[in-house]
């Protein structure tokens, strides 16, 4: 957890490190200095996070952050937006998962050493830079497009004999009904949470207490179901986000129906847009009728789509109680977007299922449980499996087409960072050089030309 406090430390911008006696300024663009405890603390995190660190790593990123420098101060000539707004959204939304890393605000500062407030000053200005960056580096490649010819004409180029081998792949997509519980189970785990209420309100337990013991939520029972929320986060419940900021200090709300089930809420402490929260989350059991119900509707789905009269999308969309197909459709996507996934990325349940399909199948509909221990029936559509194969254009465009592209826009970039280097002062510390031979070309005279200073 101490790399949580480095991780804020390690991006301290130029006007917090001068504290720092013992750094060294291994670089200057401009008026921006690159300090050499940047990227050491940078290789720690990384280190502490599990994550290999190659030879060479340390050079690379002083190239990486030199580069991003000037692309950061040629966004700020072109005046390109990057909103305040923008940037304190970005410090909270990292304050709050360092927080619920650790499971309080408290804690965090505790590991860090430092406030709440100091935490984000620390890293403000180097938030900045790097949307500023960002934003650059869209408008040098984003206008960036790869025809077919090019295509292939990227992919004649890649050495035959070191092609990737893939394994198998699918594209399976799935419509999700979870069973409504009888108003009669409803009923009854409303009188519990009110039961559970009158408990904290009389001191016979605490909240914290009783979260632990009942609440259904995975993410927070062990934390006693502590959160921190913002009012502007748009990935909260809804119904859950409303009834918490209406609560003042202290208070416990009435059971409310969200969409994971039912809350009971009380509001810790409160300031402006942001809030410390407990909740208890319970679920009315699904009895064997409301499973049979959901059935079903899956049944008259599956015959619509088999029938033609609505394709499976759009089904998913329309009919699929799955949040996610409503926005991205039905499939399940890799990290990169792509429809295209392994076995072992699916959950257990779905692979069993699957493996009794052929390509085109829709499956009947099937019993299963979700992440959140939640109960649904789902059909499932097997719309394509590849086979163990070698890198090819007829099975592989999509993949081979993103390299292409991304190879393009490196390109793009390299060619305006050859034109714009030498607009910028740029100096680099003589052991940097010596320890980095990547990094002379940034202290030779065409790259110091502007400023006549090496």
């Amino acid at each position: 957890m101490i790399a949580i406090a480095l991780l804020f430390a390690g991006a301290a911008s130029a006007q917090t490190a001068v504290k720092v006696v013992a750094d060294k300024i291994v670089a200057i663009v401009g008026d921006r200095i690159i300090l050499q405890s940047d990227i050491r603390n940078q290789l720690d995190d990384a280190r502490r996070n599990g994550q290999a660190v190659p030879d060479g790593a340390e050079c690379l990123l002083m190239e990486q952050s030199l580069i991003s420098k000037v692309m950061m101060l040629q966004a700020e000539k072109d005046s390109l937006p990057v909103s305040d707004e923008d940037v304190e959204a970005t410090l909270d939304q990292q304050v709050r998962y360092f927080i619920n890393q650790v499971g309080s605000k408290e804690a965090l500062e505790e590991y860090a050493g430092k406030t709440i407030y100091q935490l984000k000053d620390d890293s403000r200005v180097t938030i900045r830079e790097r949307k500023l960056a960002e934003a650059m580096q869209e408008k040098i490649v984003g206008g960036v497009k790869i025809t077919p010819t090019e295509v292939k004409a990227y992919f004649d180029k890649l050495p035959k004999d070191s092609l990737p081998y893939f394994e198998s792949e699918l594209e399976v997509g799935s419509i999700v009904v979870y069973p409504k519980a009888s108003r009669d189970l409803e009923g009854y785990i409303v009188s519990e949470m009110n039961l559970y209420k009158k408990q904290v309100e009389t001191k016979l337990y605490t909240f914290e207490q009783l979260a632990q013991r009942y609440s259904e939520d995975p993410g927070s029972k062990e934390r006693g179901g502590f959160y921190q929320l913002n009012r502007n986060e748009k990935s909260w419940d809804p119904v859950f986000l409303t009834t918490a900021f209406r609560l003042k200090d202290g208070e416990i709300s009435a059971p409310v129906k969200g969409k994971f089930g039912y809350h009971i809420i009380q509001m810790v402490k409160r300031n402006g847009d942001d809030a410390d929260v407990r909740h208890i989350l319970r679920t009315a059991p699904i009895t064997e009728a409301e499973i049979s119900a959901a059935k079903g509707k899956l049944d008259s789905i599956r015959t619509a789509i088999m029938a033609g009269r609505i394709g499976f999308n759009e089904a998913a969309k329309k009919y699929s109680d799955d949040d996610a197909a409503k926005f991205q459709g039905a499939f399940e996507l890799n990290r990169d977007g792509s429809p295209y996934v392994r076995i072992d990325q699916l959950d257990k349940e779905m692979v069993a299922t699957i493996s009794k399909m052929k390509v085109g199948d829709y499956s009947a509909p099937v019993l299963f449980t979700d992440q959140q221990a939640k109960k649904g029936v789902r059909i499932i559509y097997l719309k394509s499996r590849s086979e163990p194969h070698v890198m090819n254009l007829r099975d592989d465009y999509s993949k081979i087409a993103q390299g292409a592209l991304e190879e393009k826009k490196r390109l793009a970039l390299d060619k305006w960072l050859d034109v714009k280097i030498p607009t910028y002062y740029i100096s680099v510390d003589d052991g940097t050089v010596k320890s980095c031979p990547s990094m002379a070309k940034y202290a030779s005279e065409e790259s110091s030309s502007t400023a006549g200073v090496k």
